[in-house]
């Protein structure tokens, strides 16, 4: 009769798999709390320790880890193999049904030790898996629970299960292993400090299959290190599946949002910030984000910081907008956008912190600490003969705060707590600013300007003070930073060095 052997940390659905199998003629090998479950169940089963003739040791640590287990499940279908078999009177393993300790789930609790992590590390369950998925030509391998249904199915219309089926669920097992190890090897890193390891284990999985990339001839899918979460963390609420261009530019979006804490709103159209503003409500706050660059805010995506409330979604007017990213949405809300069927409504009510970045280059990946603004020892400087007045000074922070999510070279024109210009991703930093001027127009009048990097000339300033701005914030540090300074001074311009630089590329 064919063998089942079961390990399982996750016994949800383990009784009626077992009882489905039962009626065909399988006999049942299980270790400890497993062979107990069974038991319970009215299941006939046999502890492993009776098939090893070992006991379990070191409180369960050393259960399935012997030869008698490991020669049944790894016994090619080979007289050979058969007849090593019959010599040492050891059965074969047809079926293992494993899933491990859940190492991931503790080490998300908070104040977790490492001792209490490093009893999750399972050791038994991985071996039972890679022996398994190994010998997938004869044996069948299950790692989860949603896979019992259709393996029971097979094995009551055919008697068997079919090979495909087989390696489909080998692969599932070597990913799954993979992605435990990777848990615990990028576990024990964080643990001893490591902020980029010296070795990159990464392992993820589909979540989405998308429509396509960038273009319709780009295939392109969204991977996750846990599959059950959602886009950005968060659960679709209205609309089609997210897009990749959908998912970039709400991202974008989202990280941005989440460096204001007053009520703030962000409109980005093509990976880049149109409008940003803080206000002391949302609405309030989009009509100010929309009024930096209507035109561009066409078939943008929207990010908040606060629910997306009845006031926001009626601001919205008839304006075309992607999705909307927000912690919640309240019911008004919703009804009101519920007739924008194809505004795709995304809640995220923890962000998640993603504490490094990675871009891909040919043959690799570049990583890098994420940008969360100035850091707590940051001075700001005021390098002109001017000093910036108090509402100068709250638009300059804004400014500063609101370029740094704007691709290099990064120029922001502010008023108050809300863009009014935005420059951008130009490789000449004199061009984002009369970008930047242009889209402000009248706007620009009294405004501050916000540079992610340095002037390397006084034509930036001179651009700006030409559109009427007032008040500058930048990093300094050029070699030209004091014909800058001359310049500005001469212009009547208060400027303010930060000594920080914020690239975005």
């Amino acid at each position: 009769m064919p063998t089942a052997l079961f390990s399982v940390s996750d016994k949800s659905g383990l009784i009626d798999f077992a009882r489905s199998l039962a009626p065909l003629g399988w006999d049942f090998v299980a270790s400890g709390g497993t062979a107990k479950a069974l038991g319970e169940a009215g299941l006939p089963v046999t502890d492993v320790a009776a098939v090893t003739g070992a006991p379990e040791m070191l409180g369960g640590r050393v259960k399935t880890l012997h030869p008698v287990i490991y020669a049944g499940i790894l016994a090619r279908p080979s007289e050979e193999d058969r007849a090593e078999l019959a010599e040492h009177r050891i059965g074969e393993i047809d079926l293992v049904v494993c899933n491990l300790y859940p190492f991931q789930k503790t080490i998300a609790q908070p104040n977790v030790s490492m001792n209490e992590a490093i009893e999750q590390i399972d050791i038994g369950g991985v071996t039972l898996l890679r022996a398994a998925a190994k010998n997938f030509v004869r044996v069948t391998v299950i790692c989860d629970p949603a896979d019992y249904a259709a393996v029971a199915e097979e094995l009551h219309q055919n008697g068997f299960v079919s090979t495909a089926r087989r390696a489909e669920l080998a692969r599932k097992a070597f990913a799954h292993t993979a992605r435990y190890d990777a848990a615990i090897t990028n576990y024990l890193a964080r643990e001893a400090g490591a902020e980029l390891p010296s070795t990159l284990t990464a392992s993820l999985v589909k979540v989405q299959e998308m429509r396509y990339g960038e273009n319709p001839h780009q295939a392109a899918a969204l991977y996750a290190a846990d599959e059950s979460i959602g886009p950005l963390g968060g659960t679709l609420l209205q609309g089609k599946a997210l897009s990749y261009n959908n998912m970039l530019d709400l991202d974008a979006a989202w990280q941005a949002v989440q460096s204001f804490t007053e009520p703030s709103v962000v409109i980005v159209k093509h990976l880049s910030p149109c409008g940003i503003a803080s206000a002391t409500d949302l609405a309030t706050a989009f009509s100010q984000a929309l009024v930096s660059d209507p035109v561009s805010a066409f078939g943008g995506v929207i990010a908040v910081n606060r629910e997306f409330d009845e006031g926001t979604a009626t601001a919205l007017g008839d304006l075309f907008v992607e999705a909307i990213a927000a912690p919640a949405f309240s019911e008004a809300a919703r009804e009101i956008l519920s007739s924008r069927k194809n505004c795709r409504l995304l809640a995220i009510p923890e962000p998640i912190d993603t504490t490094v970045e990675f871009r891909t280059v040919a043959g690799g990946l570049l990583a890098q600490q994420r940008d969360y603004g100035d850091p707590a020892d940051t001075t700001w400087q005021v390098v002109t003969a001017r000093q910036p007045s108090a509402a100068e000074m709250t638009a300059l922070q804004f400014a500063w705060r609101a370029c740094q999510h704007v691709k290099s070279n990064a120029i922001v024109f502010a008023v108050g707590t809300a863009t009014v210009g935005i420059g951008g991703g130009l490789p000449s930093r004199v061009d984002s600013v009369k970008l930047a001027a242009a889209k402000a127009g009248e706007k620009a009048q009294g405004a501050v300007m916000a540079s992610d990097a340095f002037f390397p000339f006084p034509d930036g300033i001179e651009a700006a003070a030409a559109a009427g701005v007032k008040a500058v914030v930048q990093p300094g540090g050029s070699v030209q930073d004091q014909a800058v300074i001359a310049a500005a001074d001469k212009l009547g311009l208060a400027m303010v060095f930060t000594g920080v630089r914020h690239f975005r590329h």
